[in-house]
């Protein structure tokens, strides 16, 4: 079942970059166009697959498993930018506060979204990945969001569907 996810959510991912493409190349046509030498970071999750996909310049790099929220706490679904990157981030809730560590439930990196409260990080929880069981947040294995944070910078685009 594991590989469906994948192949659905890289399936996915490629669609869209096919649609991106077009737009790029209706824009870049005349004689001015830019060069093309930046590079181009996307995040694509999909919620029912549970899987994250990480394109750089419209290819696929990396797909990786994840946990999303539960139905009284559901992730949000549009298009989202990183402003935030930290790492052995502390947590925060209800006037408490704990810091880095095996017990942090974020986990060992922090990539915040801009919907203030909600972002992509690691897990003191393993066996929740592939399940919905975040508050929200899109939960990877910590050796699987550290690898994804040497990736990404703020500006980078994430889209949750």
């Amino acid at each position: 079942m594991r590989n469906t996810w994948i192949g659905r959510t890289a399936a996915l991912a490629i669609i869209w970059c096919g649609l991106a493409n077009g737009r790029v190349a209706a824009a870049e046509t005349g004689p001015a166009a830019p060069p093309t030498a930046s590079v181009t970071r996307r995040v694509v999750v999909s919620i029912p697959d549970r899987t994250l996909v990480l394109l750089l310049n419209d290819e696929i790099v990396s797909v990786y498993p994840v946990a999303v929220g539960k139905a009284k706490t559901p992730s949000p679904v549009g298009t989202f930018t990183i402003v935030n990157r930290v790492v052995n981030p502390a947590y925060y809730q209800a006037g408490k506060v704990l810091g880095p560590g095996a017990a942090n439930p974020v986990g060992t990196r922090w990539l915040g979204l801009s919907l203030k409260g909600y972002g992509i990080h690691g897990t003191d929880a393993p066996s929740s990945i592939g399940h919905a069981r975040s508050h929200g947040c899109i939960r990877l294995r910590n050796r699987d969001v550290e690898r994804l944070f040497e990736q990404l910078r703020p500006g980078d685009v994430v889209d949750i569907h």
